[in-house]
Order: C-alpha cells, then sequence, then structure tokens
C-alpha cells in the first residue's frame, strides 16, 4: 500500500478510517449473543476484522425479551462519502426460531443466520449471494458466525441459535445506491473484505498519479501503462509489463489522460477489467459506480447493432454483471467478438478525443475469466514497446 493511500489517524490532514456494515453486523451479533447467553449488557462490542485491526464498537438500541435479545451498532464510515454512514446495522439473537438462509454447524454448536428488515435480497444471478438470499456476503458471514460461536464456547453454551440481520433505515439507504440495478431490492447489503472503510480522498489520489506519471515516464522514455486496479497490475504482469512502467489509475481516467498530457507523456496504455473499462466506449471517463454506470446498456447497445435480436438484447441490459452480458452474447457465433470491436472502436475514438494531440492514449479490455477481450487498434504495437522498455531496463 503506498504511503498516500495510507490514512492513519495521527497524520496531519489524514483522513479518518471507518468500519464496513459487515463488521457493524459480527459485532451487534457478538453483543446482543453475549447479553441473551451470559447476561452481559455491554456498552461496546471487541470485535478483530479480517485485516488484524482490532475494534472497540459502541453497542446502542438494546431490546430483549424471553429467549431473545437484539441491539445495534451504528455505521461509521470515517471521511469515506458512504450513504450507509450513520445508520444502524442490528442483530438479533434467539433460541428459538426457524430455519435460515445461511447456517453453520460445529461441536455442538448450530448457528442460523437469516436477514431482516432493511437487509437486501437477491435478484438477479452473478453476485456473491444466490438468488433469493439475503445480501450478506460470504465474509461478514463468516465475521458474524465467527463471533457468535465465540460467545457460545465461551458461555457453555450448547444448542442452537438463530441471528437475524436488520437495518431500520437500510431501505431508505438503498434507494441511494446501485442496489436496486444490481438487482438486490428491498435495502442495503451487508459488505467488507478487510472489515475497515478506507476513505478515498480524491486529491491525494490524484496528486499520487501524477507523481507516478512523472516519475515512471522519465524511466521509460514516456511510455507507461495504466492500470485500472489491482487486476489490472497483475493482468499487465502476466502480459510481460514490469511494474517500473505501471501507473495505478483508480477509477480517473480522463484526469490521467490529463495529467499525462501536462507531464509530457508519449504513450499511454490503460489495461482494466470490462467492468470498468468498457464504460469508456461510452465516453465515461470517471469509472466510480457512483458517477456513472452504462455498462449493459453499452454492451446492449452494439450487441444489438452487430445483430443480436430484441429478446437476445434485452437479456444484455438486464444482466448484473458484464461477463453474464458477455455470457449472453456468446450465444451467437461470431457475436462477441463483433461487438467487442465495436465497443474498442468507439474506446479508441474517446481516449483520444480526451487525450488530444501529442498523447497516444491505447486500451486492452480483459476479464478473469476469458482473458483479452478487446484491444484498441495501437494497443499491440503499444504493447510490444513497452515489453522491450522492460527487457532492456
Amino acid at each position: 500500500m503506498r504511503e498516500e493511500d495510507t490514512y492513519a489517524p495521527g497524520r496531519a490532514g489524514a483522513l479518518r478510517q471507518g468500519y464496513t456494515t459487515g463488521t457493524c453486523a459480527a459485532g451487534a451479533a457478538q453483543a446482543a449473543a453475549r447479553f441473551l447467553l451470559a447476561g452481559v449488557k455491554s456498552g461496546e462490542a471487541a470485535v478483530t476484522v479480517p485485516r488484524g485491526d482490532k475494534l472497540s464498537l459502541p453497542v446502542e438500541a438494546w431490546e430483549f425479551g424471553p429467549g431473545w435479545a437484539s441491539c445495534g451498532i451504528r455505521k461509521d464510515a470515517g471521511d469515506d462519502p458512504d450513504v450507509t454512514d450513520g445508520i444502524l446495522i442490528c442483530a438479533r439473537v434467539s433460541k428459538t426460531g426457524t430455519g435460515g438462509d445461511y447456517e453453520q454447524i460445529e461441536e455442538g454448536i448450530s448457528l442460523y443466520l437469516s436477514g431482516g428488515v432493511g437487509i437486501g435480497r437477491i435478484t438477479k444471478p452473478g453476485l456473491s449471494c444466490k438468488v433469493g438470499e439475503p445480501a450478506i456476503n460470504p465474509i461478514p458471514r463468516e465475521m458474524i458466525f465467527a463471533q457468535v460461536a465465540r460467545v457460545c464456547r465461551e458461555a457453555g453454551f450448547l444448542g442452537r441459535l438463530w441471528i437475524e440481520i436488520f437495518s431500520p433505515q437500510g431501505a431508505a439507504a438503498a434507494g441511494r445506491t446501485f442496489n436496486p440495478r444490481l438487482g438486490i431490492e428491498g435495502g442495503i447489503s451487508i459488505l467488507g473484505t478487510s472489515g475497515i472503510v478506507e476513505p478515498m480522498s480524491r486529491r491525494a489520489l490524484l496528486d499520487t498519479i501524477r507523481l507516478e506519471l512523472r516519475q515512471k515516464s522519465m524511466a521509460s522514455n514516456g511510455r507507461v501503462a495504466a492500470a485500472l486496479g489491482n487486476y489490472g497490475e497483475r493482468f499487465l504482469e502476466e502480459l510481460g509489463v514490469c511494474r517500473e512502467q505501471v501507473v495505478i489509475c483508480s477509477n480517473y481516467i480522463g484526469d490521467t489522460l490529463d495529467m499525462a498530457r501536462e507531464e509530457g507523456v508519449k504513450e499511454i496504455l490503460f489495461v482494466g477489467h470490462a467492468g470498468k473499462l468498457i464504460k469508456t466506449a461510452a465516453g465515461i471517463m470517471d469509472t466510480h459506480s457512483r458517477t456513472a454506470d452504462g455498462r449493459m446498456e453499452i454492451l446492449g447497445a452494439w450487441g444489438s447493432a452487430c445483430g443480436a435480436d430484441p429478446d437476445l438484447t434485452e437479456q444484455i441490459l438486464q444482466a448484473v454483471t458484464v461477463d453474464q452480458g458477455l455470457a449472453l452474447l456468446e450465444t451467437q457465433p461470431g457475436l462477441k467478438e463483433r461487438t467487442m470491436e465495436r465497443i474498442m472502436g468507439r474506446m479508441a475514438f474517446y481516449l483520444s478525443q480526451r487525450a488530444g494531440d501529442g498523447l497516444g492514449a491505447e486500451a486492452i479490455v480483459f476479464t478473469n475469466e476469458r482473458g483479452i477481450l478487446g484491444m484498441t487498434p495501437g494497443a499491440g504495437g503499444m504493447l510490444a514497446r513497452l515489453k522491450q522498455g522492460c527487457a532492456d531496463a
């Protein structure tokens, strides 16, 4: 992790980290289970998140009755702009219940997990949860089960417990997210892989990108590769491009082009997963989902132009992920290839338009499952020059 991406609380001008909805749910489940099984109504839940941080989370909104207890933890997104910031993520733990969307059984302890009010339900395939399940992602599920199982062992409890995660404000907050478009209806998602929300300072990120452009362009005769993230960086390594030539541009394609031109870069090759980079085929130069989407519209429009019938076009437009849309294009021989060729042509147009004179800009689009999907006309030559630069270094 770069220094510019690390937001330690003690640094001057630093951005404050927060914790994810998954961390909140795990902490609330721990606190509710402890009160139910041990009679301890704690004001804080101590949770160690997957990244290794040990957190003490304030607990509120206590309720309890015969054989059950519930409480909540208020989501704190730190300095990250997040529509779920400040809402309650709650857990109700009961000794009686029926069924459950997810279960974990171990050494005399059976735990059943479900989603309640304000937690979205999956209505389309292609996400981390199956259709019909609550939108509680795999790592948060593991965290919730682990916290409740730990309390069971501490209390010497053997038997069954039912855990319901809910959020009184979840449905309202979800209306300000992309959840409905992704096929998550009725509420928010319980998310998080590290357990920590890393705030993203646009200015700090752009300053970092500019610095990398300047340094790596000087070291590589004015040629750089721009990866949209870790996937792109790894893919460039597989293609034979050394890290000394790679800039991580995040979602900021347009800003990166502007800065590359200002820094005297001669050639820049963008490499990214289709779920992000394909948006540039519609002139979208900030690929963050909060800014714009359009992935399925791009696939659907050009798929239709290349021969997809209305029914297939409609299916593509309703797809949740680019990989799903590509699989639909593959149902007709040659349609995916024709469609991607047209998409790459539009991508070349918009990149060239933003780059202006004196800066060559090309792109390679890939997915993890399919490898390279398309290259703009000059991308192959630019890739060869970058690889040669690595060999000469």
